[in-house]
C-alpha cells in the first residue's frame, strides 16, 4: 500500500482500432499522493492541489470524500491515494487522475477517475461494485460515456475499466466501445511505484523532461495525424450538467 508519497513511472498506450489503425505509447511519471495531501517538492516539479478536485486549492480529499458519501462508499474507503501528474516548471495537463480508495485491509474498493479535456472541463467516473466489494485485477467495470474528450470520437458509447493495484505496481486499462458495442479504442497505463526521494525525482525529471508539455503536445500531434489520415473532426458538444457518474455495476444494484 502507498502510505507515503511515491513516484509512479509508467507507460501510456493508445491504440485506435478503426476506421484507421493508429497506435502510440510513451513514458510518463506521476505522483502518488496519500490524502490528505502533504507532499513537498521543489520549484521544478511539484504537486498543486488547485489542479484537481474543486481546483480551488483545497485539499482534494474533501472533494473525493463528498463523492464517496454521495454513493454510500465513504465508510468502506479508509484510505485514498491520488495518482496525478505533477506540475513541471509550472505547467500541467492531466488527461486522467485516479483516486484509489481502499479499505482497512488494503483492498481496492472504489476508483474515482477525474477526466479533463483540453477545453478546461472535467468529469468524474465512479468505478465500484454495487455492494462495495473489492475490485479485483481481472474484473471489468463499465460506464456510459457522457463526457467529451476526443474530437474524433462521439460522446456516446461506453467505457470499460480494469484496475490492478498493489504496493509496488499499478496497471489501468480503459477501452472505449461505440454505440454498436464495437471496441474502437484501447488504452492502458502500466507502471510501478518508486520512493519519492530527491535522487529519484531528479532521475525521472531528466529521463522524461517536460513530461506535461510532452503530453499535451502528443495529444495535438496525434490529432493532426488523424486529420491527415481523413478521420472526421467532431465539434465539442455542450457539457452535460451532471459532472459525476457511476459504473453500471454500481448502478445495477441500486
Amino acid at each position: 500500500m502507498v502510505m507515503i508519497p511515491q513516484i509512479y513511472t509508467a507507460t501510456v498506450m493508445h491504440k485506435r482500432l478503426f476506421p484507421k489503425v493508429n497506435f502510440f505509447s510513451y513514458r510518463v511519471y506521476y505522483f502518488a499522493v496519500p490524502l490528505p495531501a502533504q507532499i513537498k517538492t521543489g520549484r521544478l516539479v511539484r504537486f498543486d492541489a488547485k489542479d484537481v478536485g474543486l481546483r480551488d486549492g483545497s485539499d482534494p480529499e474533501s472533494w473525493a470524500r463528498n463523492i464517496l458519501a454521495k454513493y454510500g462508499l465513504n465508510d468502506i474507503c479508509q484510505s485514498i491515494i491520488l495518482v496525478t501528474m505533477p506540475r513541471v516548471l509550472g505547467y500541467v495537463f492531466n488527461p486522467v487522475s485516479f483516486y484509489l480508495c481502499c479499505d482497512g485491509d488494503k483492498n481496492l474498493r472504489t476508483v474515482l477517475c477525474e477526466v479533463h479535456n483540453t477545453f478546461g472541463e472535467q468529469h468524474f467516473y465512479v468505478c465500484a461494485h454495487a455492494d462495495g466489494a473489492p475490485i479485483e485485477g481481472d474484473q471489468w467495470l463499465c460506464a456510459t460515456k457522457i463526457f467529451h474528450v476526443s474530437p474524433f470520437l462521439p460522446r456516446q458509447g461506453r467505457y470499460k475499466f480494469r484496475f490492478s493495484f498493489d504496493a509496488e505496481n499499478l496497471s489501468i486499462w480503459i477501452d472505449y466501445l461505440n454505440d454498436a458495442q464495437q471496441k474502437q479504442l484501447v488504452t492502458s497505463l502500466v507502471g510501478r511505484f518508486l520512493p519519492l526521494t530527491s535522487p529519484n525525482l531528479r532521475r525521472v525529471f531528466w529521463q522524461h523532461p517536460m513530461v506535461t508539455l510532452k503530453t499535451i503536445w502528443l495529444i495535438h500531434w496525434q490529432a493532426l495525424r488523424l486529420v491527415m489520415r481523413g478521420i472526421s473532426y467532431r465539434h465539442k458538444p455542450r457539457q452535460l450538467p451532471d459532472k459525476i457518474s457511476a459504473t453500471h455495476e454500481f448502478l445495477s444494484g441500486k
